[in-house]
């Protein structure tokens, strides 16, 4: 694993095909209200994509449920052919009902057809990464899931594997069946469970993507990210962000948005250098 400075918060290699931009795009944010339906304003969502690119985005973040199937679509048409460099990360395990709710669907069979949608819709012969959504408890073996998705990368339609919410049992019981590139677990400045399982990535070589940059923060914890943006002039989304960057090397971010003003401001945050005393008083806030 190793780190440049060519793109939006430096890049992270984990493999001799496989360098992304810190600095990501999480495409969630494309379809429509609950992550169901088309965007809301496609000629928009088109531009957000082309400009993150532009911008030096080598990192999208994307999934065939996320929709279902609109965001992908969005994708392929925006930025298909793909430029030399741009990778693809999607997720399967999980579905939508009718209702949006989001369902497990990990057997084997779900598994392959989830690969094999993700294939079409994006208009690719073989996906960059995969990550296995874990719906089950953490307790679960992960085993057969992997075990899976191991038998689709042989077969040359994936070329790298990761997991998301999961535990470090988990990630150890995955590795033992197929190198494991990337983790995407909830993380941020007010949800700090996983500090030993970054730390333990970075030393084997993976990187941590966490979501949910805002989420789960108290009324107090809001309140004092917010005067800490005040005084660096930011954002508490940028603060945010710039603190997941210089957590650790191999902290990876993927913020989505459907505004090409609101991508211009999570861009900003990977210039955003957080000075000693703000990051103690970050580091503060998980209590």
């Amino acid at each position: 694993m190793t780190t440049t400075s060519s793109a939006p918060g430096g890049t992270l290699t984990l493999a001799g095909d496989l360098t992304l931009s810190r600095m990501g795009y999480g495409a969630m944010q494309l379809a429509g209200p609950g992550v169901m339906g088309p965007p809301k304003d496609r000629s928009e969502a088109i531009a957000v994509l082309r400009e993150a690119v532009a911008s030096g985005v080598t990192h999208i973040d994307t999934s065939d449920a996320y929709g279902p199937f609109h965001t992908n679509e969005v994708i392929r048409e925006a930025l298909r052919p793909y430029p030399d460099g741009l990778h693809l990360v999607t997720k399967v395990g999980a579905v939508r009902g009718d209702d949006g709710a989001w369902l497990p669907a990990d057997s084997p069979a779900d598994l392959r057809d989830q690969v094999h949608a993700n294939l079409k819709r994006l208009g690719l012969d073989v996906l960059d990464v995969v990550n296995l959504r874990n719906m089950q408890d953490e307790t679960s073996s992960v085993a057969e899931r992997i075990g899976t998705l191991a038998d689709l990368r042989a077969e040359g339609l994936i070329r790298h594997l990761g997991v998301s919410t999961v535990s470090r049992a988990q990630l150890d019981e995955a590795r033992e069946i197929a190198p494991i590139v990337c983790v995407q677990n909830l993380y941020n400045l007010a949800n700090r469970q996983d500090d030993e399982l970054i730390d333990s990535c970075a030393a084997e070589g993976i990187a941590y993507v966490p979501y949910f940059p805002l989420g789960g923060f108290s009324p107090l914890q809001a309140a004092e990210l917010s005067a800490v943006a005040g005084r660096l002039g930011a954002s508490e989304q940028q603060v945010a962000l710039a603190w997941l960057l210089q957590r650790s090397p191999n902290v990876l971010v993927i913020p989505g948005t459907s505004s090409r003003a609101h991508l211009r401001a999570n861009l900003a945050a990977a210039r955003l250098e957080l000075p000693a005393e703000a990051l103690a008083e970050l580091d503060r806030i998980a209590g």
